[in-house]
């Protein structure tokens, strides 16, 4: 932060660029109007990079940079905070400090090009969402039998997922932990097929969002049903926890059963929640 002494009284005008390498868009504007203003600032160090500020951001002021939020522009900011609500560390804050000016045709022109490409809102294609056609007929790029993928959408983190998708309507839903994928060896025939799908780390996650999360898909979607898939080591019940009491506030009654799973990747358990 500069020392405060040194910011103009009054707008002034000063030339200024605007280029985001990879983002999909590069623009440089001549001129500018500088001011004192109300601008976000994003601590880099407590990111998490989860992306929910830039899915928040509707200008399109923030974007992963490195596995990181970073503004990309003082221009496209207009500092009213909608990002600050949605980040789970509180890494964002708005402060005053010397800034370009708003430019709302500048914003217009970004979001113009991002729609356009097949970048997704947070600049990172792993973060874009999408649902596969698992009735295509195969082609020789596909795996042979035994070997074929039963997931039908992408993202998968449950830090990731939007909270409404087509792939959520009228689907029956997976909810599983990550080590269930390494351990169970019939993951993808037996849980995976004919479910759409969110994956956790209860233990290494940060969890502090699940429950609300997992409430809104329940609430804003139709779902069918819930399985739960966990492994039998004690931390991972905490997934189970996060459904049920999303359940119990989400208003729906939506069956669920919970699914246990050995270190030997045989099912000890499977029950109705």
């Amino acid at each position: 932060m500069g020392n405060t002494s040194e910011v103009p009284s009054s707008p002034r005008k000063r030339g200024y660029a605007v280029a985001s390498k990879g983002l999909g868009y590069s623009k440089t504007f001549s001129t500018g109007e500088f001011m004192k203003r109300k601008i976000i600032e994003i601590d880099r160090e407590k990111c998490n990079g989860c992306g929910q500020c830039v899915e928040a951001c509707h200008e399109g002021a923030i974007q992963m940079v490195d596995g990181k939020a970073k503004l990309v522009s003082d221009i496209y900011c207009d500092g009213l905070g909608d990002c600050i609500g949605e980040c789970p560390v509180d890494a964002i804050k708005i402060i005053e400090r010397e800034a370009g000016a708003f430019d709302e045709t500048a914003v217009a022109e970004k979001m113009a090009t991002k729609q356009s490409s097949n970048v997704s809102p947070s600049g990172c294609p792993g973060m874009k969402s999408f649902s596969f056609n698992k009735d295509a007929p195969k082609t020789d790029a596909q795996p042979a039998a035994g070997g074929v993928s039963a997931l039908t959408q992408w993202p998968v983190q449950l830090q990731l997922v939007p909270v409404q998708a087509p792939f959520w309507q009228n689907s029956d839903l997976l909810i599983a932990a990550d080590c269930v994928a390494v351990a169970y060896p019939d993951l993808h025939s037996k849980l995976i097929k004919g479910r759409s799908l969110a994956i956790a780390c209860p233990k290494l996650d940060d969890t502090s969002t699940y429950v609300e999360k997992l409430t809104s898909i329940f609430k804003e979607n139709e779902i069918k049903s819930i399985t739960v898939a966990r492994m039998t080591v004690p931390c991972c019940s905490r997934i189970s926890a996060f459904v049920e009491a999303a359940l119990n506030t989400c208003g729906k009654n939506i069956p669920c059963n919970i699914i246990t799973i050995n270190l030997d990747g045989t099912i000890q358990d499977d029950r109705d929640a």
